[in-house]
C-alpha cells in the first residue's frame, strides 16, 4: 500500500496540522460520543463467553508456568509466544533476555555476557520493539563505542519483577508500530494480582569463572490490597552487584596487528518499581506505576598492542587473498616493544518512567487511558587513556598465527606486571572527554473497545495515541591542565590480571585513572570541533489513529484492522563548511513522513485441539536515532590511532525500514502441558537503513596526530529490497513423573542486496540461518531442576563506521542449569550456572575482496574473539 501524503490528509479532513496537533483529546471524544451509541448493545449472553476468556492459571512451577505460556500462544488471535514466571521472584532464568532466546523465532546478543538484545525471525534486534506494560521506555548506553539507537537494554531490568513477557510476532492494529520483526512486551506485577500482603526476599552469590569474584544480588517485593479489592500497593526494589571480566583478542592492523585485551567492568544495578492500583467503583479502575532502573558501569579496557616487525616484508610468511598478512615472525632483535594503554571510563545509564492510567467499563463500552513520561540518561561522564612501552623487544619474539578463527600467538613472554613498564604514566590529554547522552518521551494514549453483535464481528476497537520523543547526544574535549606530571605506573597498576590469548597484563586501579583524569582537567570545551562535530538532537511526534474489528463464529476467530501512523521529525546540528571548520550558529532540518499499515490474524479450528493460524500485515521500525542525527560526525579525531578517522554523515530524512509480511501455521495441543507446532513466515522487505562507505576521501580537515586528510566518509540511506523466510517447528510435553521437554528450531532465510552494505555480504543484520532450543526439566515435591541448551548459527554484526566494523560472530550456544529446593513452604534455596561449557565468542571478517572496508574485516581474518565465562549463582528466598 502506497505512503499517503500528511499535507494531504489533513487538507482532506479539513483539519489543520497545528489544530490537528491540540486536538487529540477532542478526537478521542467525538470517537467515543459519536462511535459508541451506533454500535451500542445490549449485554452479551452467558453463551459468549468462551473458555478462552476465562482459562487461569495459578502459576507455581515449572509445569504450570508452561501451561499458562501455552494458554497464552492457543487462546491468542495473534501469533503470539508467553514466557511467564513460575512465581513470585521465579523467572525461569536470571536474565530477561535469555529467557526470551528460549522462544521459537528469537535469538539472544550477549556482547557484554548478559542477554542486552534480541532479534526475532531473521532481522536485527534493532527492529524489535519493546514495550514495558504496553508503553515504550526510554533508553541510552553506557558504552561510547555503541550507537544510540531505539532497543531496549535487558540487563537493565530484573527478572524478579516481571510477571510475563508476550512476544507478538504477527502486528495488530492496535498494537504500537515500530516491530518489525516482532514486539516484545513485559509485563510486571501489579498488587490486585497478588494475595494481600504478599512479600518476597531473595539474595545471591554470583560468582564468574574470568572474573573470579564472588558478587551479591538482592531482590524483595512487598504487595498489599484490602479485603474489598479497592485499593493496592506494591513495592519492589532489587540490586546487583557484577565484576564483569571480558578476555578477547582484536586486530588493529592499522597500527598494532594483534592486540590482546581485558575489559573489566564494576556494574552494579538498581531498580524501583512502585505501583498504586485504586478501584473506587466496580466499573472504574486508577493506576500509577513508577519504575526506576539505574546501572552504574564503569569500566577499564586494557590493551598490548604487539607491533609489526621491523621489516613486514620478510617477517610474513603467508597472506591471504586479500594481501593481509595472516601468519608472521618475530626475533629477539627486533626494536619494538608492546605499546600496552588503558582506556577508563566513568560510565552509566539510567531509565525513569512515571505514568497514569485508567480503565472506565460501562454497559456496553469499555474506555482505557494512558499518559506518561519516561526519560533516559547515559553515556560517560570521564573518559581518558593511559599508556606506555612495555616489556622488552626480546619478549615478543615468536609467531602470530591468524590462519585460524582465533589468533593463535606464540612468543617468548606473554606476561607483564607493572615492574615492565618502560615509563612513568599520565593521562593523556588528547583522550580526556565526555559523551552524554538523554532520551525522553512523553505519550498519550486513548483506546476504546466495545461488543457489537454485526454477524460474526463480536467488537470494534479504536483508538489514538501520540508521543513527543527527545534524544540528544553531546562529545565534550577535556582541556588539561599543562601542569600534570606523570606517575609510576604503580600509582595506577597493582598486580596482574589475566587476558586474550593467554597472556597476563598488568591490572589497572580504576579509580585512582579516574580520579586523576577528572584532576587533570580544568574545564570541558563547548565551542571547539569535538563538541561541534560530536552534537545532536533529535526531536521526533509520533501520532497514531486505529480501527479494528474483532471476529468469531464457530470455528474460526480472529482481528482485522487498520493503523494510520504519521511521523514530524527535525534534528539540530552543527554544519560543516568546506574548509572541514563548523559554523557558529546551530542548523535544523526537518523529515516527515505518514502510513498505512493494515493487518488481519485468522485462527481456525480444525478441531478441538487443533488450530491452523494465519496471519498478513504491513510493518515499520522507525529509523535508529544515531543514523538520523544530521551532524557530520568526526570520529577517530586525535586519537591517536592511525587509519581511524571516519567522517559519518546522518540523514533525518530517512524513511523507516518496511516490511510486508505474513505467515501460515498449525497448532496440535495434544495433552494439558503438551503442543506440536509448525509455522511458514516470510517478510518481503520494502525499504531498509544502511550506509554508503567510501576510504580515503580528503575532506579538507588534517588529523593532528596523523598529519594527514584521510578519511573514511560514511553516508546514511536508504535501500530497498530483500527478503526474509524461514520455518518455526515447536514440541513440548511434560509427564506425570516429573519430566519435561521444550524443543524449538528456526530455520530463517535472510537474502539482502549486498551491494547496500559495505562489506557486500547479502544476508541483514543480527540474522541467524539457524537457531536451536533443547530444554529438559524435572520437577517433583519439593525439588525442581531444569537443562537448557541454546544455539544459534552465524550472524553479521553490523556497526561501520564505528570502530569495530562490520563482521560475522560464529555459531554461538551456551548450556544453562538452574534447580530449586523447597526447604519449607517459605524457605527455598537454588542453584543457576549460565554458560556452564563457558562457549567462546568469536567474529571473523567477512566481506568481499572488492568491499570499500579495513583489511582485517575481509577474508575470514579473525577480527576479534572473545573467552566465554560461566557465571554460578547460589540464593536463598523468602516467600509469604
Amino acid at each position: 500500500m502506497m505512503d499517503i501524503n500528511k499535507k494531504a490528509f489533513l487538507k482532506i479532513t479539513g483539519i489543520g496540522r497545528a489544530v490537528f496537533k491540540k486536538s487529540l483529546m477532542t478526537i478521542s471524544i467525538l470517537l467515543l460520543n459519536l462511535v459508541v451509541p451506533a454500535f451500542a448493545t445490549p449485554e452479551l449472553d452467558d453463551e459468549v463467553i468462551t473458555e478462552r476468556s476465562i482459562e487461569r492459571i495459578e502459576v507455581r512451577g515449572i509445569r504450570t508456568s508452561m501451561k499458562d505460556s501455552i494458554n497464552s500462544k492457543r487462546f491468542s488471535d495473534a501469533v503470539v509466544d508467553a514466557v511467564t514466571a513460575e512465581d513470585i521472584g521465579k523467572f525461569p532464568d536470571s536474565d530477561v533476555g535469555e529467557s526470551l532466546g528460549r522462544i521459537p523465532g528469537v535469538a539472544v546478543n550477549r556482547q557484554f555476557g548478559q542477554g542486552q538484545q534480541v532479534s526475532i525471525r531473521g532481522a536485527s534486534n534493532q527492529l524489535t520493539s519493546t514495550l514495558l506494560n504496553g508503553h515504550s521506555v526510554a533508553s541510552t548506553g553506557w558504552f561510547d563505542q555503541q550507537t544510540t539507537d531505539r532497543s531496549f537494554n535487558y540487563s537493565l531490568l530484573p527478572p524478579e519483577m516481571v510477571g510475563d513477557i508476550e512476544v507478538y510476532k504477527s502486528s495488530q492494529a492496535d498494537i504500537t508500530e515500530g516491530g518489525v520483526g516482532g514486539t516484545v512486551i513485559i509485563n510486571t506485577r501489579k498488587p490486585f494480582e497478588l494475595d494481600a500482603n504478599s512479600l518476597f526476599f531473595s539474595h545471591k552469590q554470583d560468582y564468574g569463572s574470568v572474573s573470579e569474584e564472588i558478587d551479591p544480588e538482592f531482590s524483595g517485593l512487598y504487595s498489599w490490597k484490602n479485603s474489598a479489592e479497592s485499593v493496592g500497593i506494591l513495592l519492589a526494589v532489587a540490586d546487583g552487584k557484577t565484576h564483569y571480566q571480558r578476555n578477547g583478542i582484536e586486530s588493529n592492523i592499522g597500527w598494532g596487528d594483534i592486540v590482546p585485551t581485558t575489559f573489566e567492568q564494576q556494574r552494579e544495578r538498581t531498580a524501583i518499581n512502585a505501583v498504586l492500583q485504586y478501584r473506587p467503583t466496580d466499573n472504574v479502575e486508577l493506576g500509577f506505576n513508577m519504575m526506576h532502573l539505574d546501572m552504574q558501569a564503569n569500566n577499564a579496557n586494557t590493551s598490548l598492542f604487539l607491533m609489526f616487525p621491523d621489516d613486514k616484508e620478510a617477517a610474513c610468511e603467508q597472506r591471504n587473498q586479500a594481501g593481509t598478512c595472516i601468519f608472521y615472525r618475530r626475533d629477539a632483535n627486533d626494536a619494538n616493544p608492546g605499546w600496552a594503554q588503558t582506556w577508563v571510563r566513568e560510565a552509566s545509564m539510567d531509565s525513569k518512567t512515571f505514568d497514569l492510567d485508567f480503565t472506565y467499563e460501562a454497559d456496553n463500552y469499555t474506555l482505557e487511558g494512558l499518559v506518561g513520561n519516561t526519560k533516559s540518561e547515559g553515556g560517560t561522564n570521564t573518559t581518558a587513556n593511559y599508556g606506555a612501552w612495555l616489556g622488552q623487544a626480546r619478549d615478543f619474539a615468536g609467531t602470530y598465527d591468524a590462519t585460524g578463527d582465533v589468533i593463535d600467538i606464540d612468543i617468548a613472554n606473554p606476561s607483564f606486571g607493572v615492574e615492565d613498564f618502560n615509563g612513568p604514566l599520565a593521562p593523556e590529554a588528547w583522550s580526556l572527554r565526555k559523551q552524554p547522552n538523554s532520551d525522553e518521551e512523553t505519550y498519550i494514549k486513548f483506546d476504546i473497545d466495545f461488543p457489537v453483535d454485526y454477524g460474526f464481528i463480536t467488537a470494534i476497537k479504536t483508538g489514538v495515541s501520540w508521543a513527543n520523543h527527545d534524544v540528544k547526544q553531546e562529545s565534550f574535549e577535556g582541556i588539561a591542565s599543562p601542569n600534570v606530571i606523570a606517575k609510576d605506573a604503580s600509582a595506577y597498576y597493582s598486580g596482574s590480571v589475566s587476558s586474550g590469548g593467554g597472556f597476563t597484563l598488568p591490572k589497572p586501579i580504576l579509580d585512582a585513572m579516574l580520579n586523576d583524569a577528572k584532576a587533570a582537567i580544568t574545564h570541558f570545551d563547548r565551542d571547539g570541533q569535538v563538541y561541534k562535530s560530536g552534537y545532536g538532537t533529535i526531536n521526533e511526534e509520533n501520532l497514531a489513529l486505529y480501527l479494528m474489528a474483532n471476529f468469531a463464529s464457530e470455528r474460526i476467530r480472529g482481528n482485522v484492522g487498520l493503523r494510520f501512523i504519521s511521523t514530524d521529525a527535525e534534528s539540530d546540528f552543527y554544519q560543516l563548511k568546506p574548509d572541514g571548520s563548523y559554523a557558529d550558529e546551530l542548523s535544523t532540518l526537518t523529515a516527515s513522513y505518514s502510513d498505512l499499515l493494515p493487518s488481519i490474524n485468522l485462527a481456525f479450528d480444525l478441531a478441538p485441539d487443533i488450530i491452523i493460524r494465519a496471519s498478513a500485515s504491513k510493518v515499520i521500525s522507525r529509523p535508529n536515532y544515531d543514523d538520523m542525527f544530521s551532524a557530520s560526525a568526526l570520529s577517530g579525531y586525535a586519537d591517536g590511532i592511525p587509519d581511524n578517522e571516519v567522517l559519518d554523515r546522518g540523514n533525518i530524512a530517512l524513511t523507516p525500514f518496511k516490511a510486508t509480511q505474513a505467515d501460515l501455521g498449525i497448532e496440535w495441543y495434544f495433552a494439558a502441558e503438551g503442543l506440536l507446532s509448525a509455522t511458514y513466515f516470510i517478510k518481503d522487505i520494502g525499504s531498509f537503513i544502511t550506509s554508503e562507505q567510501l576510504l580515503d576521501q580528503s575532506i579538507g580537515i588534517i588529523d593532528p596526530d596523523s598529519g594527514e586528510d584521510s578519511w573514511t566518509v560514511s553516508t546514511k540511506k536508504n535501500g530497498s529490497g530483500g527478503q526474509i523466510q524461514g520455518l518455526e517447528l515447536q514440541l513440548q510435553n511434560g509427564f506425570e513423573n516429573g519430566l519435561g521437554y521444550a524443543v524449538n528450531y528456526t530455520f530463517a532465510d535472510s537474502n539482502a542486496p549486498a551491494g547496500h552494505y559495505p562489506d557486500q555480504v547479502s544476508v541483514f543484520s543480527d540474522s541467524s540461518k539457524h537457531t536451536v532450543n533443547l530444554v529438559g526439566y524435572y520437577e517433583m515435591d519439593s525439588f525442581s531442576a531444569r537443562l537448557a541448551y541454546n544455539w544459534r548459527s552465524e550472524y553479521m554484526i553490523r556497526e561501520l563506521p564505528g570502530y569495530y566494523g562490520n563482521r560475522e560472530h560464529q555459531a554461538y550456544g551456551t548450556v544453562d542449569l538452574s534447580s530449586r529446593y523447597n526447604i519449607t513452604e517459605h524457605l527455598a534455596i537454588s542453584f543457576e550456572v549460565v554458560n556452564l561449557l563457558a562457549e567462546d565468542s568469536i567474529q571473523l571478517g567477512v566481506a568481499a575482496d572488492s568491499a570499500e572496508v579495513k583489511p582485517e574485516l575481509q577474508n575470514n581474518y579473525p577480527v576479534f574473539s572473545a573467552e566465554g565465562e560461566a557465571r554460578y549463582k547460589l540464593g536463598i528466598t523468602v516467600r509469604f
